[in-house]
């Protein structure tokens, strides 16, 4: 099953913040309605999604947001990075997901990171350009799909006999307020240090939307 990740280039010139956070809403649906029936799936194809996705999340997650914060100019919007990176590691997110992930018999091996090794090192290489805007909102799209994407990986995780849910618990709740906070942080920045007109707006996303469905779909 495919789905369509091309997006055509943008410049933030002339978008508004309600037209921004409407696009990154409705790539998010786009997204989650593409995700095939847990059901459906057999055994390892639900084992091999949980697994790709604790190899992005568990190792990636705290430092894809730092290098965000780095990338921050405006002092009012670096506090909602702050409160989001310091409940990541208060609660060890990346413990919690690493039970989730044992108890769903899905801990990654070797062939589960290297099927998606080039997408995440372009999102790394992306990340290290340190351009807020761009950052931001990309972490924003990103932080708004894995709340919506927690339902979705907890019915996997029950169909492999799980009942370690508390990773899937927090982050259905929690990351709503991340993402507000995120989409709050962007517009802050947007309007002090807007983008080149001439980078893409949207090209972190893009990678972001590359990678998950790379998640989901890989096939061997």
């Amino acid at each position: 099953m495919t789905t369509t990740l091309a997006m055509p280039q943008m410049s933030q010139s002339q978008i508004s913040d309600d037209a921004i956070q409407q696009t990154i809403t409705t790539m998010i649906d786009d997204l989650i309605g593409s995700l095939p029936d847990p059901k459906k799936l057999n055994s390892e194809a639900r084992r091999g999604i949980i697994a790709r996705y604790s190899a992005v999340l568990e190792s990636n997650f705290i430092y894809w947001m730092t290098a965000t914060l780095i990338a921050v100019h405006e002092e009012e919007a670096r506090p909602i990075l702050l409160d989001n990176l310091h409940e990541e590691v208060r609660d060890a997110h990346p413990a919690m997901l690493r039970r989730f992930a044992i108890a769903a018999h899905a801990f990654p091996t070797d062939t589960d990171s290297l099927a998606i090794n080039d997408e995440l090192n372009k999102m790394r290489v992306f990340l290290g350009k340190l351009s807020a805007v761009q950052s931001l909102i990309a972490m924003a799209f990103f932080e708004g799909y894995i709340q919506k994407f927690m339902p979705y990986l907890a019915e996997l995780a029950t169909e492999q006999g799980s009942a370690d849910m508390e990773y899937t618990d927090v982050h259905g709740v929690c990351d709503i307020a991340h993402t507000d906070g995120l989409f709050r942080a962007l517009f802050i920045e947007k309007a002090a240090n807007p983008l080149d007109p001439e980078e893409d707006l949207y090209e972190g996303v893009n990678l972001l939307r590359t990678l998950m469905h790379r998640i989901v779909f890989y096939e061997k």
